[in-house]
C-alpha cells in the first residue's frame, strides 16, 4: 500500500512527526529541568517547544489523513483510525497543557502531568503507526518486493 502523501516518492507524514514528537520530548525534559533547578528558562522553554510541537502535529496531521483515506485493507484502516484518534487525543492534551502554562502559575503540578501522560502515549501511538508501516507495509511502493522495479519507477532510465 503505498501513501499518497509523498514527495519523490517519500511518504510526508513520517517526515513531519519527527517535529512535534522531537518537541514535546524536549518540553518535558525543560520541565525536568525546571523542576530541578527553579530556573524559569526552563519553562519558558518547554512553554515554546510545547507550542511548536502542537503546530507541527497538526501540520503533520495533513498527510496523514491523506494517507488513512487511501487505505483498502480493514485491518489497516481500523488500526490507522486508532492510530489517528490517539494522536487527536494527544494533540488536545497538549493544547489544554499549553493554555494552563499561559498563566502566571508555572509551578503548577497537572501541565508537566500532561507532558509526561502525552509522551506514554506518543509511545503508543508511534507503535501503532509502526504497525501500519512494517506490518501493512503502509507507505511502501506497491513494488517494494522487488528494489529494482521501484528503483526503475522512482528514477526511470532516460
Amino acid at each position: 500500500m503505498s501513501t499518497r502523501a509523498s514527495i519523490a516518492g517519500h511518504p510526508i507524514h513520517p517526515m513531519l512527526v519527527t517535529l512535534p514528537i522531537g518537541l514535546w520530548i524536549f518540553s518535558m525534559v525543560c520541565d525536568f529541568g525546571f523542576v530541578l533547578t527553579g530556573d524559569s528558562r526552563w519553562a519558558v522553554t518547554a512553554y515554546f517547544t510545547l507550542g511548536g510541537g502542537i503546530i507541527g502535529a497538526l501540520l503533520a496531521a495533513v498527510p496523514g489523513l491523506i494517507d488513512l483515506l487511501g487505505l483498502h485493507d480493514p485491518r489497516a484502516q481500523r488500526i490507522g483510525i486508532y492510530h489517528m484518534v490517539l494522536n487527536l487525543a494527544i494533540v488536545a492534551a497538549q493544547a489544554v497543557n499549553f493554555w494552563l502554562r499561559t498563566g502566571d502559575d508555572i509551578v503548577g503540578v497537572l501541565p508537566r502531568a500532561l507532558s509526561i501522560i502525552a509522551v506514554l502515549a506518543l509511545v503508543a501511538s508511534g507503535w501503532l503507526g509502526g504497525h501500519l508501516v512494517h506490518v501493512f507495509g503502509v507507505t511502501q511502493p506497491q513494488d517494494a518486493a522487488h528494489p529494482a522495479a521501484a528503483r526503475e519507477r522512482l528514477h526511470p532510465r532516460t
